[in-house]
């Protein structure tokens, strides 16, 4: 199995250019599925849960077929309604392809999601809003089993809480369904405007009505359509931490900067130095790092796919910091293993306190899930000595060839058998 190994501690230098986002890669890609015309997708990053979702379209009967730019996908013999349990199983997105089918097909059998083990992320929000449009349903050995009788028809439906992956689901789906649906309560994601932007251009009749309310009018078919995906602010907002982790100079380009101010803000309030252009962040990292409380929340709160980062850059901190996690439980899982170089982090809860001038020691470390295996190399960075990352595939799941982006601005790490 691959690892990674790290030799600490080099200042980073020089520019990252940011792939697409994974996280609106995925819905975009279940939304194909309502087109039986070609769809030319752009920026896809070369991710494992990419890969997997393009499998899991093909499974489903999609022709896909890359060019030099676009991935073309053509769904025109597309008849399949059956997603597996063997290619949902490690990553959640999976379950997006249900909106898409009940709403092409009116019915449905697909595997209850897998991917990285955060806590619970029911799926009860998305069958729950669902069934407002119609859907009749059963949870039967791991499979959701959906039909709609006569079709899905629009409806008022306001969520329970606030669910990225069940706005997604229901956007997806009443795009084909007949007359109005209003959603309200929705996240308001940049991924899901993204995948709002992606049908508008496909000729669906999307619009938003208030901050986080939504009106689709259904509309019969999906046009042909070119689409160039969003960056990924996560992975932005990883090497915007790792330069202030290393005392770094980094230049982060092909972004939108206004969409990640919410961390460029607290980069800011701890020290690091950081000028903005209209599609790159200069950040200069601070030898004195400022301790700093931080929440995560719905967007555009701090994000929960950046808690893990943020807690390796607050153990260098002058004082002692706080991390609440609001979003997903058991999501402090890298905690034992930044412990084991050095950290002294203690939870209760959802509550993290993070004590401040540590300075990491190398080690052999595991990786637990996407996120946290990411902040492990984060700590590794600064760690003198080899420190050595095993279960490395969660990271190749949500991350484009980030050793090799590391190493081109003077990180010494390299992926080892």
């Amino acid at each position: 199995m691959q690892k990674l190994e790290v030799f600490g501690a080099n200042k980073l230098n020089g520019k990252i250019n940011i792939s697409g986002s994974k996280n609106a890669s995925l819905p975009i890609l279940a939304a194909t599925l309502l087109s039986d015309k070609k769809i030319y997708l752009q920026n896809l990053p070369k991710v494992k849960d990419i890969e997997t979702m393009i499998n899991l379209l093909e499974s489903l009967g999609s022709k896909i077929k890359y060019n030099k730019k676009n991935l073309i996908i053509n769904n025109f013999k597309q008849k399949k309604k059956f997603a597996s349990y063997s290619l949902v199983k490690t990553m959640r997105a999976g379950i997006l392809v249900l909106g898409p089918l009940l709403a092409k097909f009116g019915n449905a059998k697909v595997s209850l999601p897998g991917g990285c083990a955060i806590g619970t992320r029911p799926v009860d929000i998305h069958l729950k809003a669902l069934s407002k449009l119609g859907v009749k349903y059963k949870i039967m050995q791991g499979y959701v089993y959906a039909t709609a009788p006569r079709g899905l028809i629009g409806s008022k439906i306001r969520f329970s809480k606030i669910s990225v992956g069940a706005t997604e689901n229901l956007i997806i789906a009443a795009s084909l369904a007949k007359g109005t649906t209003i959603l309200s309560n929705c996240a308001i994601e940049p991924e899901i405007k993204d995948l709002v932007n992606f049908l508008i251009k496909a000729g669906c009749n999307i619009e938003w009505i208030s901050k986080r309310s939504l009106k689709i009018i259904g509309v019969n078919k999906i046009n042909e359509t070119t689409y160039s995906i969003m960056f990924d602010r996560i992975e932005a907002g990883t090497y915007l931490i790792a330069a202030a982790m290393t005392e770094g100079n980094l230049k982060i380009k092909n972004i939108i900067p206004n969409i990640i101010q919410t961390e460029i803000d607290v980069l800011k309030k701890i020290g690091a130095k950081i000028t903005i252009k209209k599609d790159e962040i200069h950040i200069v990292g601070n030898k004195r790092i400022k301790s700093t409380n931080i929440k995560t929340a719905p967007y555009p709160g701090f994000p929960t796919d950046l808690q893990a980062q943020i807690m390796v850059l607050l153990c260098k901190a002058n004082k002692k910091s706080l991390i609440i996690e609001d979003i997903f439980e058991n999501r402090f899982m890298h905690v034992s293993e930044l412990n084991r170089m050095g950290a002294q982090i203690s939870t209760n809860g959802n509550k993290a306190y993070v004590n401040g001038n540590i300075n990491f020691t190398a080690a052999e470390l595991m990786a637990t899930d996407l996120r946290a295996s990411v902040s492990l190399i984060l700590a590794a960075l600064t760690a003198k000595g080899k420190s050595v990352i095993n279960r490395i595939y969660h990271l190749d799941r949500g991350y484009e060839n980030i050793e090799k982006k590391l190493k081109k601005v003077g990180a010494n790490i390299k992926r080892v058998n």
